[in-house]
């Protein structure tokens, strides 16, 4: 069981560049309503990347704005939960704790584990500290996006229970690391790419880089 705040927001415009972001977001002190897209009130504002049913709602530990402050003391006073445009902060769970496809219950609704959060430029802009959204690719200090798998209504309060383990499946730090290998072993990749639950956009980046790898270093699919 784990504690969580939540958070919604509309769109606004960065600090330094002006361009439109949803990043900017303010506790919710009532009930929201969760469907298949994010909660209702809360918007994205590049729909491109951000947004939609596999990236539905995000999570960020909230034990990372520590390590991020530390690293970039002239912004520590701004990172507090809720800064980095994540819908749900919490305490206890971060990417070591989750696996992909885990399913969590929170209020009425469930959630499923897909995908870690890609973070850009603007993470940058909005705290004024060049190298910031790099040092959290680098570090994996990324939080995660669930899929909504039954909409339902959620409270200040309400508590982040797992529901349905992916007992087989990595958790989302070790999937990271594999991930991001110079040259990893490329039947884990491809296991990787078929774990239950994962996100298609992720899934399909995995199984195009499993490919190359083999077409490269040609390297043959493993027989039993």
């Amino acid at each position: 069981m784990a504690q969580i705040s939540l958070f919604i927001g509309g769109i606004s415009s960065l600090p330094n560049s002006g361009r439109p972001t949803a990043m900017l977001k303010q506790q919710a002190l009532g009930p929201l309503e969760l469907g298949t897209e994010g909660f209702i009130g809360d918007q994205q504002a590049d729909r491109r990347v951000h947004g939609g049913p596999e990236k539905a709602v995000h999570l960020y530990p909230a034990a990372h704005y520590a390590k991020l402050a530390e690293r970039f003391p002239e912004a520590a006073s701004q990172l507090l939960p809720g800064s980095l445009g994540e819908n749900i902060s919490c305490a206890e769970l971060d990417e070591t704790s989750v696996r992909i496809g885990d399913i969590y219950r929170l209020g009425n609704a469930r959630l499923q584990v897909c995908q870690p959060r890609n973070p850009c430029w603007k993470i940058d802009d909005r705290f004024n500290a060049d190298g910031m959204a790099a040092f959290i690719a680098e570090t994996n200090l990324t939080g995660w996006y669930w899929r909504v798998v039954q909409p339902g209504s959620v409270q200040p309060g309400d508590t982040l229970e797992l529901d349905q383990p992916a007992l087989s499946a990595l958790t989302l730090a070790a999937a990271m690391v594999l991930w991001q290998e110079h040259r990893p072993p490329v039947d884990e990749l491809e296991k990787l790419a078929a774990t239950p639950g994962i996100a298609s956009g992720w899934q399909q980046k995995i199984i195009d880089r499993a490919t190359w790898l083999r077409q490269q270093f040609h390297v043959k699919p493993t027989t039993l």
